[in-house]
């Protein structure tokens, strides 16, 4: 029998075991007794990564989803108690702070555990605190007392720091924790974890890295097509199931007979079909993940009208009174304005959305549920992937393309593994199943390309903003700010990076050396000969396009000048002839097209390539009153008459080509007298002489992007820097006063907002307002160029206006600096932030949001609470500045938090 401390009882283990259980309890003490404690036997990895760090090293553990890596996190938190010391549990989301932080006071009491999130503060200066990341760089910044004693810092998610974002942050606290820290990095599996713990260990010093690719309960790979569950791989694992691949062509046949089967542009999947396929095959509960807001609120919808009930009378009374005592502190008219109702009916019936629109406590009643095994069903965005604990026996993706934000893009190998991680609860499923839904857009080959690949790199996305800059100079100097910078991860990929080009450089050059061997002449210098017969085929290509050009723009010209009745001669294409003028047609100056009437009676539209280098109007036909093009008598009576009228005209001379230029002449006269091109064995050498010029033009390709990334943060923080001066928020290597400012502005326009509290533009604001301004420059809208915005009336319309000559200003000292780091304010939450602040009920806010209709509560309510945040730090900001209005901006600033942070926007 083995106990939970991993070792045997004494009457199964031969001497030898038992020694080596004794020296194990000798040598790691605190491991045994935090192992003895623990409800499950640790795994290997948990083991070896906890033994590192009793044995006084930092650790970096890569495992899996749901694999257990916490366990590593609370084996620290455990350290830092029996040592009295400090551990600080670092998150990157407040919504796992809170987790961890309940989970951590149930396991060692209220009195030994804080919270520090910000706007939230629960016994700081406790031995152990939860936080999220920008607290604990915020606190290194400022120098604070509360590091003292600090012994340990777990950075949970670690991965994070490849957010374009937010990741800064996390290298930044890696590089300026106190030497004596520490570091405990808990990631997702990545495949260059190496490379990241050879970046720890240039950093932080001795770290180890412990790496887990062994899920805690097997995973099954599948798909469903047509309401049938097959597995995605043969029973060995290396190949496509054939039958599948047999009923995907099936499938695909008939999708193609039937056009397709799509609804508004998308594969069309009967959900409801899918979770009744998953009930009869005993793989609920389910998480199902749809990559549209819409699509989870639909799919609910669907599920319900379709009158599926996964749950039976205790379970739905069980689920009305959780959510029900859950949200009672919420105004009615606010729970009626985001569908309490809608919500609660689809939660009884055992299905459930989660996706960033919710409310958030509507995002918690769903997670809790679910981890009762009270939902069978939730329908989810790829947000839900990220860190919370919701496990599920099975894990459904409907598309395998998502946004990015950009652009439509296919998962990556390392989203794949992440979203179907969830699939699989340790100690309640004997394995996992991940199922992929058919549709003509989704091959199983690719489903199983994304299964089986393990490439999943860790990226840094680390950069100096305006905020870091002046926080780091202003606590060690540039020089050292140029060390954390030449430190972070981002400039160690980067300079690892150089030196793979530089090789691959070296590499090729060799090769080159080889072919330019090869083309060796008796009769000259075979390669300088052909480099010259490149660059004149490269002259009379250049000649060619500028005349072809030029041709264009005089058949434009030509064109522009017609009128209707005009007959003119088409020069190209299979309607070359003469032909009648009509109109001109199209959406603009780069569109437009011309529609005329042939001699034989066609019409049409063509564009200016048919007229090559222009039109000559050789004579005019009069167009009827109400000529009508798509009327045949009419086209025929007007080809007639254009037949008539060049009965006896013959087709204009067509334009001649390019002129010889000067280059080109010159360039064929010493093509003409190099020896080289009279060589019996030419062929040959221009077969190497290609090879040579090619890898050339690679070696030199290969070194450009090599210099590029050599010192490519040292460059971005020198303009930076520029900036910062050029606004006067350095002088030289000092902070000014304006820069003691901005170190406390902890945004992504943290410059903006600087200058616009510098410069006195939001003073005189009344809360509500300052709160609308507030927002424009934190908000993201989700339509174009804020075309829904209403105009507020009074003094802040005047200050939006301010607000954006600022932004003019910064954006041009970027742009001459190659930077662009300053997004453009945006209108569309300001008129529902005023609102909202001046007390109105939730629905008229959401109601004049930027959209054609009502913003999303949960949408609401993040930016909202965003907007508090960085109301919180203007308020403290326009402390530093001291003057009697900006003090009176502090006083509104602190009061519009008040304002904001009320009913569904508070933390409860």
């Amino acid at each position: 029998m083995v106990h939970s401390s991993g070792d045997v009882q004494a009457d199964e283990r031969s001497p030898a075991e038992r020694h080596t259980a004794a020296q194990a309890r000798r040598k790691w003490p605190e491991l045994t007794s935090f192992a003895e404690d623990y409800p499950f036997a640790l795994d290997d990895f948990q083991i070896r990564a906890c033994r590192v760090l009793e044995d006084g090293h930092g650790v970096l553990v890569c495992a899996p989803t749901g694999a257990g890596k916490t366990v590593v996190g609370e084996f620290a938190v455990h350290l830092a108690l029996a040592e009295d010391a400090k551990c600080f549990y670092t998150t990157p989301i407040k919504a796992l702070s809170n987790q961890k932080f309940n989970d951590l006071v149930d396991a060692h009491g209220a009195e030994n555990v804080g919270l520090l999130t910000g706007d939230t503060v629960i016994n700081g200066e406790a031995p152990i605190v939860v936080m999220t990341t920008e607290v604990l760089r915020n606190m290194i910044y400022a120098g604070s007392p509360t590091l003292g004693g600090l012994r340990y810092v777990v950075m949970d998610e670690v991965h994070y720091l490849a957010d374009r974002f937010r990741g800064a942050v996390w290298e930044e606290i890696i590089i300026e924790l106190p030497e004596r820290v520490r570091v405990v990095s808990l990631s997702a599996t990545v495949s260059n974890a190496e490379e990241f713990g050879d970046w720890l260990k240039s950093v932080r010093g001795s770290t180890e890295v412990v790496v887990s690719e062994t899920r805690p309960v097997p995973l099954w790979q599948h798909m469903m097509v047509g309401g049938v569950l097959l597995d995605l791989f043969e029973p060995d694992g290396d190949y496509v199931n054939k039958e599948l691949l047999k009923k995907d062509a099936r499938a695909r046949e008939r999708s193609e007979r039937s056009g397709g089967g799509r609804r508004r542009g998308r594969p069309y999947v009967d959900r409801g079909r899918v979770v009744s396929r998953l009930d009869s095959a005993a793989l609920l509960p389910a998480i199902y993940f749809i990559f549209s807001r819409a699509g989870c609120d639909a799919a609910v919808d669907e599920c319900v009208r379709a009158g599926l009930r996964l749950t039976d009378g205790a379970d739905r009374d069980a689920i009305i009174d959780h959510a029900t005592a859950a949200c009672a502190h919420i105004d009615p008219r606010d729970l009626e304005a985001v569908g309490f109702d809608r919500w609660l009916d689809g939660l009884a019936a055992g299905f459930a959305a989660h996706h960033a629109g919710l409310l958030p406590v509507f995002k918690e009643v769903v997670e809790k549920l679910f981890e009762r095994g009270l939902l069978k069903v939730v329908f989810a965005t790829e947000t839900l992937a990220l860190g919370i604990n919701m496990p599920a026996r099975s894990v459904v993706l409907e598309r395998l393309i998502k946004y990015d934000g950009t652009d439509h893009v296919m998962l990556t190998p390392g989203q794949y593994t992440q979203l179907t991680g969830r699939a699989g609860r340790r100690g309640i499923d004997v394995e996992g199943h991940a199922v992929t839904v058919w549709a003509d857009d989704i091959r199983p080959k690719e489903v199983a390309g994304l299964a089986s690949k393990r490439t999943y790199p860790l990226n840094s996305s680390f950069a100096p903003s305006y905020n870091m800059s002046v926080n780091l100079i202003n606590a060690a100097g540039v020089a050292r700010a140029e060390e954390v910078l030449a430190s972070s991860f981002a400039q160690f990929q980067s300079d690892t990076e150089a030196v793979h080009l530089a090789e691959q450089a070296r590499a090729l050059s060799r090769k080159a050396a080889e072919s330019a061997g090869a083309a060796k002449c008796d009769k000259g210098d075979f390669l300088a000969y052909f480099e010259v017969t490149q660059r004149l085929s490269q002259a009379e290509r250049g000649a060619q396009k500028r005349r072809k050009g030029s041709l264009r723009d005089a058949a434009r010209t030509s064109l522009e000048k017609l009128r209707g009745g005009d007959v003119v001669w088409i020069s190209r294409g299979k309607r070359s002839g003469w032909a009648v003028f009509l109109r001109a047609s199209g959406r603009g100056r780069h569109d437009l097209r011309w529609a005329v009437v042939t001699d034989d009676g066609w019409t049409g539209s063509l564009d200016s390539t048919a007229f090559d280098g222009g039109v000559e109007v050789v004579t005019r036909v009069r167009l009827p009153k109400h000529f009508n093009r798509k009327d045949v008598k009419h086209r025929n009576d007007l080809a007639a008459q254009l037949r008539e009228a060049t009965r006896d005209r013959s087709r204009p001379t067509r334009r001649g080509g390019a002129a010889e230029t000067p280059e080109i002449a010159r360039l064929r006269e010493e093509v003409r007298d190099n020896p080289c091109r009279d060589c019996p064995d030419a062929g040959q050498h221009t077969v190497h002489a290609s090879r040579w010029l090619r890898l050339k033009r690679e070696v030199e390709h290969l070194k450009s992007r090599a210099g590029q990334r050599e010192h490519s943060l040292a460059r971005q923080f020198t303009a930076v820097r520029e900036v910062l001066s050029e606004f006067g928020y350095l002088e030289g290597e000092t902070v000014t006063d304006s820069g003691r400012l901005l170190r406390n502005i902890f945004c992504e326009t943290d410059l903006l907002v600087a200058q616009c509290l510098r410069d006195g533009i939001w003073e005189g604001l009344e809360a509500p307002a300052l709160a609308a301004i507030a927002s424009t420059v934190i908000y993201e809208s989700r339509f174009e160029e804020d075309e829904y915005f209403v105009a507020i009336p009074g003094p802040i319309t005047d200050a939006v206006a301010a607000t954006g000559r600022r932004w003019e200003a910064i954006r041009r000292a970027e742009n001459s600096r190659g930077l662009s780091l300053i997004s453009k304010p945006q209108l569309g939450l300001a008129w529902p932030m005023y609102r909202w602040s001046r007390g109105e009920e939730l629905s008229k806010a959401l109601a004049a949001a930027d959209g054609p209709w009502p913003m999303p509560g949960g949408d609401f309510v993040r930016w909202a609470r965003r907007t508090a945040d960085l109301l919180h730090q203007m308020g403290t900001a326009a402390r530093v500045i001291g003057t009697k209005g900006s003090n009176k901006l502090a006083d509104e600033a602190f009061d519009a938090v008040d304002a904001i942070r009320r009913g569904v926007v508070a933390d409860v």
